[in-house]
């Protein structure tokens, strides 16, 4: 590393090969490192296109996944690392398009670009649809092919 390069060495150690450290910070149960192409908790590395929300408070932070997990961090000093994860978790996103579907609602259509280049789509629907109803899903899919023709991804 360089000569002014002030991450500690055991946060170094803590990223992946290939991920750049950006900001960190300690908590009490060991750093929460904010790297260019994922966010570690601990043990845990979460590429960024499976981060859904960062949320910070007086308590510390709080990440949600695409997948609906939530970690709880507390981070006495945060540092820069609460600005870091807005601003990855905003880069990583391609499209944000909503849809409506029918009288009932409609659809969030989310891309984020995955660490290998490919595109993953996620389907937020509205509060009270149920994404298992096989009509709205034929819906959002029509609605996905149609935001796919118009963005060009």
């Amino acid at each position: 590393m360089g000569l002014f390069n002030r991450t500690p060495a055991e946060v170094r150690a803590a990223v992946r090969a290939g991920d750049r450290v950006l900001t960190h910070a300690q908590g009490p149960d060991g750093y929460v490192v904010v790297a260019d192409r994922a966010l570690y908790l601990g043990g845990t590395r979460l590429p960024w296109f499976q981060v859904e929300r960062g949320v910070w408070d007086e308590e510390g932070l709080t990440v949600v996944t695409t997948g609906g997990r939530t970690h709880r961090v507390r981070l006495p000093e945060p540092g820069r690392v609460p600005e870091a994860v807005r601003e990855r978790v905003v880069a990583s996103i391609v499209v944000s398009q909503y849809v409506p579907l029918d009288v009932r609602g409609g659809v969030r259509l989310v891309a984020r670009r995955a660490e290998d280049d490919r595109m993953v789509w996620e389907f937020a629907f509205d509060e009270g649809l149920d994404p298992q109803d096989p009509g709205l899903r034929a819906l959002a899919e029509q609605a996905l092919e149609g935001v796919r023709r118009s963005f060009g991804v």
